[in-house]
């Protein structure tokens, strides 16, 4: 399997891939996201449109089997300004780190940390001082959470990662399991980039 940076054209050629990705990965525990590919396409029209766009992508020979994107954090601040305010972080400082999406046949190979790795050497490379992401917030007793779940905060902790208390983005998705949209909350994670 390889792992590399796709930007320009090439980003743009493999996002169709990077949405069909998002669906499959995302239905399960803890997004549950029911998605469809023109939501999809209209959400990574972002990537298109940021010239500081990134897509790490992870290949089993042609096929695209895991993706992770990045944005300077401006390119959402319309999603995410109200999360950031107050909190003393510039957006014009911070790398979105966005989606980290591995199909599981391919997870448990380091490929999460060369996403992580390659995401934030671009943004390094930009100028940017810190890296942000935000992660879904379910409730502990969810009735669909899976018995042996186990939560990535570990994994983002030995990364330099921490929760910035306070900062929530919210987002309405339809979830697997229910007939229409409902709203979720996302807590940003942050880490300087020095």
């Amino acid at each position: 399997m390889r792992v590399e940076v796709l930007t320009g054209a090439a980003l743009d050629a493999a996002l169709d891939d990077v949405a069909r990705l998002r669906i499959a990965v995302f239905r399960d525990w803890p997004y549950l996201y029911d998605g469809d590919l023109d939501y999809e396409r209209a959400y990574l029209q972002t990537y298109r449109d940021s010239p500081g766009a990134v897509l790490v992508g992870a290949f089993d020979g042609d096929r695209l089997v895991g993706a992770a994107t990045g944005t300077p954090m401006e390119d959402h601040a319309d999603d995410f300004a109200a999360a950031f305010a107050g909190s003393g972080y510039e957006l014009a400082t911070i790398f979105y780190c966005a989606e980290s999406v591995l199909l599981p046949d391919y997870r448990g190979r380091g490929v999460g940390h060369r996403f992580f790795d390659l995401r934030e050497a671009h943004a390094r490379a930009m100028g940017r001082t810190r890296s942000a992401f935000c992660a879904v917030q379910r409730p502990a007793d969810h009735p669909l959470r899976p018995a042996d779940y186990a939560p990535l905060d570990p994994f983002w902790r030995k990364r330099g990662y921490e929760r910035l208390e306070g900062a929530l983005a919210h987002f309405r998705w339809k979830d697997a399991d229910q007939p229409i949209e409902s709203d979720h909350v996302l807590q940003f994670w942050i880490k300087s980039l020095s």
